[in-house]
């Protein structure tokens, strides 16, 4: 299954910021982030992230709210730090039992995935993106905050100055509402989502 990921969020710069006219995007992997992190026990918050994920999204600096995004992640990708933690003789098959059916159940449901449905922005810095995140088989609306970081051609070499965009993301979603209930209330319900993206313009 092509994998097509991405998360743009709603507002970018100003436009003597931005060049005009659309432009799609690609995410770039080697600087996206896709972290969530969920309370253990009362005692303390764990964090994970997904590591497989690719896409794209298109974006019009005069016209933020009419961007478009989709984001695929392969659920199989789920990291909790497990490999470093038996290195040191902690925790042994967390990361096997959140694939399992009592979790993500990666087996049935390879991909979870996110669709834009609105963006919103009064000021061009920050606004909210709304859409629709299917996992578990069951899609549900979510809302993520977005601050918009930078956007101007990479000066790195290597990268052929090539149109670079940079957003933060901020959002929850309660995990029992796509039917992941297992050890609810004690494992937290609520998933806090930590999302740093970085896209480059497609040639």
């Amino acid at each position: 299954m092509l994998f097509r990921s991405v998360f743009l969020a709603a507002a970018v710069g100003t436009a003597a910021a931005a060049p005009a006219g659309a432009a799609n995007f690609n995410v770039d992997p080697m600087h996206t982030s896709l972290v969530f992190m969920v309370n253990h026990l009362g005692y303390s918050n764990i964090f994970g992230t997904f590591r497989e994920f690719e896409g794209e999204f298109n974006f019009d600096p005069a016209k933020p709210t009419e961007s478009k995004v989709t984001l695929t992640i392969k659920t199989e990708s789920l990291d909790t730090n497990e490999r470093r933690l038996q290195a040191q003789g902690g925790v042994r098959g967390r990361d096997e039992h959140l694939r399992s059916a009592d979790f993500f159940n990666t087996k049935e449901f390879p991909t979870m995935t996110f669709v834009s449905t609105k963006v919103e922005s009064a000021d061009g810095k920050s606004g909210k993106l709304h859409g629709n995140l299917t996992m578990l088989g069951q899609t549900k609306p979510v809302v993520l905050d977005v601050t918009f970081n930078k956007m101007a051609p990479h000066p790195l070499p290597g990268y052929n100055k090539i149109l670079t965009v940079g957003f933060s993301l901020r959002g929850t979603i309660k995990r029992s509402d796509w039917g992941m209930k297992t050890f609810v209330p004690a494992l937290g319900d609520e998933i806090t989502l930590y999302l740093e993206v970085e896209g480059a313009e497609k040639k």
